[in-house]
């Protein structure tokens, strides 16, 4: 009984031995992204943007602060707002796209970068800045 244990699990070692391995080595060899990835970089077109905040709305976590005021060629323009902040949250963000979806003037878009690692949580905030 013992010793037929061992010879299957021998025999599944075995077997897998000549396979190729599965992983790879992650700074040399990287994986093709599926084209519909959604990454950890957001891209913000500032001159599309009107400051409708629809992108905050509809984040179902709420980590996208938007702070507007009127400009002064809002009447001229229809309802555009002049964006002051402009803060992503990325550490709570699940990358879910309704921001992206949301937007009517496609000023917000997710790209596939997924290589954000940082050492604070302070850090993780993207702000306006980053995103122009």
């Amino acid at each position: 009984m013992y010793g037929l244990g061992m010879a299957k699990g021998l025999l599944v070692t075995l077997k897998n031995l000549t396979k190729r391995p599965f992983t790879v080595q992650y700074p040399e060899e990287r994986l093709k992204q599926h084209p519909r990835f959604r990454g950890e970089e957001f891209v913000w077109y500032e001159e599309r943007c009107t400051g409708c905040a629809s992108c905050a709305k509809y984040c179902p976590l709420g980590i996208i602060k938007i702070v507007t005021s009127p400009s002064e060629t809002a009447p001229l323009q229809g309802d555009k707002y002049l964006v002051e902040v402009f803060d992503i949250d990325i550490s709570r963000c699940m990358f879910c796209g309704l921001c992206v979806e949301a937007c009517p003037y496609d000023s917000l878009f997710m790209g596939s970068g997924f290589e954000q690692g940082q050492y604070s949580r302070k850090q993780m905030v993207i702000s306006i800045d980053q995103l122009r």
